[in-house]
């Protein structure tokens, strides 16, 4: 008899407690989503070339007689790599001549400053020695810097395209002794028709393909001279989105592949493959309406997959429906749902 009485409790407790919220409980909680709209496109191919980022022309920064060059045509130097030197020997005998006449004056600005405080020299002569001692010291800087000019040091890695003097030469200061190709960075060019130039608006991607090489290279847009040539062509010049592949080399012929998106025409509309469902042949997906109930329709899908995986609807969207976007096998029709911004903690990978 208690035993009874206890059962019937705790059933009525149970129903107690889950008879208001009942209808809450069992409504689905959904994550949405939003068609992205495809549209056509073409490509349009030209051909281009590989150059380096830029030739820089070095010489020396003061003038001389050229003693060694350490480099041939064709080496491949890296950073801070010594190139030539000029003989140095006047160079060397100014700065000492400076440093005796320096160290000489420094030692007479000592004592300058000891009679200065006894009050023995005039504070006008002790300001000239100073004066005279910063003036020294800044013309044997000077001479210093121009000793320190006779060496060539490459400023970044790159290929020694010409020598253009020999040893024993004389050179004058910034006389071009070397062309070094910058090879740091590399960008494609290509010239492109007055057509295709008015369509720049709608490029929305950029490839390189060389001869011999499958894969193609990304690119991204470096610059578009609004001015034609003698030729009615416009210079296109690209840089490489990632780091190019090593096998290709300044002066090289590529085709350039340029793709140009046409507004005239809609392809579709893109939407995740998991917020589609078979209602028997037909494929559909729940649109949610303005009372936060969601609804099937039907919507008929491309063959193929669009580049990042998801589902091509070619009918059946607007572009402005909200789509559920996972846990759709589990709807019915006219079923009221409640929509969260983000994953819950016990819905690990969002998917409900």
């Amino acid at each position: 008899m208690n035993r009874s009485i206890t059962l019937v409790i705790v059933v009525g407790a149970l129903c107690a407690c889950n008879g208001p919220s009942h209808e809450n409980s069992n409504m689905r909680s959904v994550m949405l989503t939003e068609p992205v709209r495809l549209e056509s496109s073409h490509v349009i191919n030209y051909p281009g070339i590989v150059r380096e980022a830029h030739t820089i022309s070095l010489g020396f920064k003061t003038a001389g007689q050229i003693e060694r060059i350490l480099v041939h045509e064709g080496d491949y130097v890296r950073k801070g790599t010594l190139l030539a030197e000029l003989d140095d020997a006047d160079y060397r005998l100014g700065v000492e001549a400076l440093q005796i006449q320096y160290d000489q004056l420094e030692e007479e600005v000592v004592r300058t400053e000891k009679l200065f405080n006894q009050k023995s020299v005039s504070a006008n002569d002790y300001e000239k020695a100073v004066a005279g001692l910063k003036q020294l010291g800044i013309q044997l800087q000077v001479n210093k810097n121009k000793l320190d000019y006779t060496k060539l040091y490459a400023p970044t890695d790159g290929y020694v395209q010409r020598v253009n003097f020999s040893p024993a030469e004389m050179v004058d200061a910034g006389t071009a002794l070397f062309s070094l190709l910058d090879l740091s960075t590399m960008e494609v060019e290509a010239d492109i028709p007055q057509e295709t130039y008015r369509q720049r608006d709608r490029f929305v991607r950029y490839a390189c393909t060389a001869a011999g090489m499958e894969a193609e290279s990304p690119m991204h847009l470096s610059s578009l001279t609004p001015k034609a040539d003698g030729n009615q062509l416009y210079r296109l010049r690209l840089t490489f989105a990632d780091q190019p592949d090593k096998q290709l080399t300044a002066g090289m012929n590529v085709e350039v592949s340029i793709t140009v998106a046409d507004t005239a025409s809609v392809a579709g509309y893109a939407v995740p493959l998991r917020a589609l469902f078979r209602d028997g042949e037909n494929a559909c997906v729940w649109i949610l309406g303005n009372d936060s109930t969601v609804t099937k329709r039907e919507v008929v899908l491309n063959q193929k997959l669009d580049d990042e995986g998801r589902a091509i609807v070619i009918e059946g969207l607007t572009g402005q429906e909200r789509i559920v976007r996972a846990g759709v096998n589990l709807l019915r029709e006219g079923e009221r749902v409640r929509v969260i911004e983000s994953p819950s903690k016990t819905n690990v990978g969002g998917v409900l």
